[in-house]
Parts: structure tokens; C-alpha cells; sequence
């Protein structure tokens, strides 16, 4: 399996996380409101070509909200995940 590290975008108090490629959605691997830590793997993306490809991100904080379901089509650039990054988060989980 082939690692992706995103470098997520900044957009309204959240950290975007888009996908960096052609595929569908093989497999989620976090929840809407739960904390994800560095380097965790986030979203399962089978290529065109059947290679599988695994999303993550070099930073940690807390899910807002997830927007692609298994067996969704992605395309580069479209929003997989929206992250709280620690720095906003506040009060105890």
C-alpha cells in the first residue's frame, strides 16, 4: 500500500484535507468527532489502476466532519476530511 502525506489547507478554523488523486473511497479509517494523531491513517483510496493508497496527515486534532462515504468517486483536490487542528481545540475530550 502507498502512503500519502496531505498537506491540509487552512479554511475557517479548520485543516481541509483533500484527496491527492484519481479513485474511489476503499475504506475510512477514522469517525466524525474523534482525535486523530499524527501520521494516523485517515481515508483508503483504490487508483483507477487498483493500486490502493492510504491518506494521512502530519498533524493531530479532531475530526469535525468527514465528507466522502465508502464507494464514494474522488477526484485531486476534492475534501475528504475537515480537522479541529489541537491548536482550536478546546476543553477536555
Amino acid at each position: 500500500m502507498i502512503t500519502h502525506e496531505v498537506v491540509p489547507k487552512y479554511w475557517d478554523n479548520n485543516e481541509i484535507v483533500a484527496s491527492p488523486i484519481y479513485g474511489r473511497v476503499e475504506g475510512i479509517c477514522i469517525k466524525s468527532g474523534e482525535r486523530i494523531y499524527e501520521w494516523q491513517p485517515l481515508i483508503i483510496i483504490r487508483k483507477e489502476q487498483g493500486s490502493l493508497e492510504q491518506i494521512l496527515v502530519g498533524m493531530s486534532g479532531l475530526i469535525d466532519s468527514l465528507h466522502v462515504n465508502i464507494g464514494d468517486k474522488v477526484i485531486p483536490g476534492e475534501v475528504l476530511v475537515s480537522i479541529k487542528e489541537d491548536l482550536f481545540v478546546t476543553g477536555s475530550d
